[in-house]
């Protein structure tokens, strides 16, 4: 299924006539210097084709014959390769290294000859010619390079010409003849149903983060273990050689690192691809950019595009779009080309080894997907709003890791299953982890932070368990469940939450700036967990911060005295011994809720936590 949504959409992308998509047996490389030679095979000049619009120089892309696989054994390039195998020379220093290297020049050159010596071609005789003549012994020849030239990609061009020697006429005819030899035996494709040449090695996949750079392998059988019935590597999962470089550049292509790729976001270690199927391409583009903006606030860019972040402009228009999806709009409303029967795909991919490992995969129309996404937001909603702008799947992963004081939260410490299942909850309307849960009341009692955010996970949690519960068993749940403060909710968990900052209030109020450190910061995690342990030290100790209080603000002090008798007549026996893990969640949130109303009515009274100055805070 995968591998045939990438093929037909590697088959939309060559109609379009996309540029970035190389034909069947070439692909895009980085490429950074041209050697120049004459038709006497002599190096007349080093061309560089560094792309130095960015911040530093780095190799420009261009269409050169694909490569084939490698790992430790010596395969050459055609037409092209690095400096080890074009010309013997490499930067490392040890006597291995450079034996290596010049064992890969002469099978460079071993290669060469035997496509090319029939060939009259001009361009592909200079070629043989300069192999030929090189010596990478000779300090004449290995003298015109400098040490930054060395172990890069080059190409060849013939002296006087434009075009390179790999892009002449000759040379695609001798590559064409070079895909019809290497192809295996006649087997059906999985992906296209034609007895096509089957696949012996499938294409490496670039771009997956903290995957192998030279690419990992999406499909692969190098282990007995792996293999059936005597058939060997891609025999095993007969794909044509075709298809198969097909759904390897279509992927590569969406993993392309620059700031005009929408189409690729990061999410701890998963990296995660998306494309639209549409009768028209900028209905396409539509739907991928309002996916965009659900998983992530910023593209994943190169380090060289580090400032070159798409305006302000377009990432409003995106936020814009996504406000009116959760408030229920129809997807013509939000913008022309949003077509709601337009078919999405998203794969989420993690590297694992030298190969890539399918985290998720889930395809649907654009209108199922707004539907969950306005749900997800509908379950995290609460009053007042927690947030500025709605927040994307990469700002909520951010909540369920470690908040230091000073420092922004580090997406890499996010539990790489929990990112996983959180997404794909959101993408299917289906519970989130309860993993997700029990993460964030540990992070509660770990660091203190109770931001809004947190609260809101905790409550999209238990709302989207309780709907898709037996509707009978629990009828007393309705949609508008903990949304705003309910003085009504006898719930043992929402009412300790609403008593817990009730105290504290009483402690900020007496106290001030003065204090070191709040119940809050002392008492949390106790108090949600094993409150009859707890409450009953916080009431005492809350009589004698209310009695300041009462001289300094006598007005206040009574306020807080009905807040605490009234929230304690709603228990309706005494203080329960534990609170489960669910009973904590609806602790937080009518902590949430208790916080939001006082300091409606006495902010200027009572000082706000210090952690409330970022937690209305949207994407950043």
């Amino acid at each position: 299924m995968i591998l045939a949504a990438l093929n037909n959409y590697f088959d939309r992308l060559t109609e379009q006539g996309n540029d970035d998509i190389a034909p069947y047996g070439f692909s895009q490389e980085n490429i950074s210097y041209a050697l120049v030679i004459n038709t006497d095979g002599e190096l007349v000049d080093i061309i560089s084709l560094m792309d130095t619009s960015g911040k530093k120089p780095r190799p420009s892309v261009h269409q050169v014959p694909q490569p084939p696989k490698k790992s430790v054994n010596i395969v050459p390039n055609f037409l092209w390769d690095k400096t080890a195998y074009v010309l013997g020379l490499t930067t490392k220093t040890s006597a291995k290294e450079i034996d290596r290297a010049r064992k890969t020049h002469e099978a460079f050159k071993q290669y060469h000859h035997e496509w090319l010596d029939d060939s009259d071609d001009e361009g592909l005789k200079a070629l043989l010619a300069f192999l030929d003549h090189w010596n990478p012994d000779d300090k004449a020849c290995s003298g015109r390079l400098t040490e930054e030239m060395l172990d890069t990609n080059m190409v060849f061009r013939l002296d006087g010409e434009r075009r390179f020697i790999h892009e002449r006429p000759a040379a695609k005819a001798i590559r064409a003849r070079q895909l019809s030899a290497s192809v295996g035996s006649n087997q059906v494709c999985l992906i296209t149903g034609e007895l096509s040449p089957v696949a012996t090695l499938h294409p490496s996949i670039k771009g997956v983060k903290d995957a192998q750079s030279s690419g990992a392998s999406l499909v692969s059988f190098n282990l007995d273990s792996s293999e059936s019935f005597g058939k060997k590597q891609g025999m095993n999962a007969p794909v044509s050689d075709k298809a198969a470089f097909a759904y390897g550049t279509a992927l590569n292509y969406l993993l392309r690192r620059d700031s005009s790729n929408h189409q690729r976001v990061q999410i701890g270690d998963m990296t995660i691809v998306f494309w639209a199927e549409a009768d028209l391409r900028q209905q396409a583009e539509a739907s991928e950019r309002l996916l965009s903006s659900l998983f992530s606030s910023a593209p994943v860019i190169d380090d060289n595009d580090a400032g070159e972040i798409s305006d302000k402009a377009e990432t409003g228009k995106l936020e814009s779009a996504l406000t009116q999806l959760v408030m229920g709009r129809p997807l013509q409303e939000i913008g022309q080309d949003l077509n709601p029967d337009t078919r999405m795909y998203i794969l989420g991919l993690a590297p694992n080894a030298a190969r890539l490992s399918v985290r998720f995969w889930e395809t649907d129309t654009l209108e199922h997907f707004s539907v969950r996404l306005a749900q997800h937001y509908q379950d995290m909603l609460l009053n007042p709003v927690p947030w500025r702008t709605e927040p994307s799947i990469w700002r909520l992963i951010n909540e369920t890791v470690p908040h230091r004081k000073g420092a922004r939260p580090k997406q890499d410490d996010a539990s790489p299953h929990l990112a996983g299942e959180f997404t794909r909850a959101i993408l299917t309307g289906q519970r989130y982890p309860q993993s997700l849960l029990a993460n964030l009341i540990m992070r509660f009692r770990a660091d203190g932070d109770i931001s809004n955010l947190r609260v809101a996970l905790c409550k999209a949690v238990l709302v989207r368990n309780a709907r898709l519960k037996n509707q009978v068993t629990y009828e007393h749940y309705d949609k508008e469940l903990y949304v705003s403060l309910d003085t009504e909710n006898k719930d043992p968990g929402y009412i300790l939450g609403r008593l817990f900052f009730s105290l504290e209030s009483a402690q900020r109020a007496a106290l001030g700036k003065g204090v070191n450190a709040t119940i809050r910061d002392r008492f949390y995690g106790s108090a949600s967990a094993t409150p009859a342990s707890v409450f009953p030290v916080l009431l005492c100790n809350a009589q004698n911060h209310i009695s300041k209080v009462r001289k300094i603000k006598p007005g206040l002090a009574v306020t807080l005295e009905k807040q605490i008798a009234e929230v304690i007549d709603k228990l309706e026996s005494s203080f329960p011994r534990s609170l489960g893990l669910e009973e904590q969640g609806r602790f937080a949130i009518g902590y949430y809720h208790q916080r939001s109303e006082l300091f409606k009515k006495h902010e200027e009274d009572i000082e706000a936590p210090a952690s409330d100055e970022h937690t209305t805070e949207g994407d950043e």
